[in-house]
């Protein structure tokens, strides 16, 4: 199992706002417009999965499988060529201020986590920076 694991990134915002938008995928709407249009594409979502093609890998989906409030949500990848799991975790550190990491775990053969470990890890950059810039106070 590689596991990419993001730095931790401080959100201006209550763990309860944060895993309010982040837990119902549909709050996502409003921020759809800062994905990378270029890499992410037929971007789709509704309360529990999140869907988007990627040139690289095709079509990907991932299914919330677990939510703990204000502390955890886990998905888990459906229709990909190998098992990928991603979890979003949330630390309150005071009362507007919340840690989030982002950890994704994927079970590569080595062929293929040398082609994917640099483009993962920047990918989980990437996503973890944008959840954390997103506008909680506007999409709750």
């Amino acid at each position: 199992m590689t596991e990419f694991t993001s730095d931790v990134k401080m959100i201006p915002h209550s763990d309860a706002d944060v895993y309010r938008v982040l837990s119902d995928l549909n709050k996502l709407e409003l921020a759809k417009n800062q994905l990378p249009e270029d890499k992410i594409k037929d971007f789709t979502f509704d309360t529990d999965s999140i869907s988007f093609r990627v040139d690289l890998i095709g079509n990907v989906k991932f299914v919330v499988v677990e939510r703990e409030t204000n502390k955890l949500i886990k998905f888990k990848s459906e229709g990909m060529p190998f098992n990928v799991s991603l979890w979003i975790q949330l630390v309150a550190k005071e009362e507007n201020e919340t840690a989030l990491r982002l950890t994704v775990r994927a079970e590569l053969n080595p062929f293929i986590k040398g082609v994917v470990e640099k483009p993962m890890k920047e990918a989980v950059e990437k996503i973890s920076s944008t959840l954390a810039a997103l506008p909680y106070d506007e999409l709750i």
